[in-house]
């Protein structure tokens, strides 16, 4: 019934061009105009995520997309170097450390950092 090959995601944001230039050159994904006004954004295994705009936007509460990545001090230093800022949480034994990255140690998963687009959306890298 449902292909699951067929199936993606998508979220808003409320300036396309930030979400353009964000997208494409901070992050350095393989970004494109799409048919409706909306960009695709094309991740490792093909798949596209479809961003779309929102005049109305609110940006989501949680995590929408997640990188892993091998070394997560070394994607925390390159992005931070692009720009990129992360955040801190302390809420007692859940805070992350000078760099923004969650140390889980298993109590809480893998190592991660969470950072913001420009439409306020929340992303991660962790490890994978």
């Amino acid at each position: 019934m449902l292909k699951s090959d067929k199936a993606f995601s998508g979220f808003s944001v409320n300036d396309m061009a930030k979400a353009k230039e964000f997208y494409g050159k901070t992050l350095g994904l393989n970004v494109s105009d799409g048919p409706m006004g909306n960009l695709e954004l094309k991740i490792g295994n093909g798949n596209s995520i479809f961003i779309y705009p929102k005049p109305n936007h609110e940006a989501a509460t949680y995590t929408i997309l997640n990188f892993p990545v091998d070394n997560i001090d070394a994607a925390v230093d390159e992005l931070t170097q692009k720009g990129v800022k992360f955040e801190h949480y302390d809420m007692g034994d859940f805070k992350t450390d000078s760099k923004g990255v969650l140390r889980g140690g298993g109590q809480y998963g893998p190592d991660i950092a969470w950072f913001k687009d420009p439409a306020g959306n929340i992303l991660s890298v962790l490890v994978g």
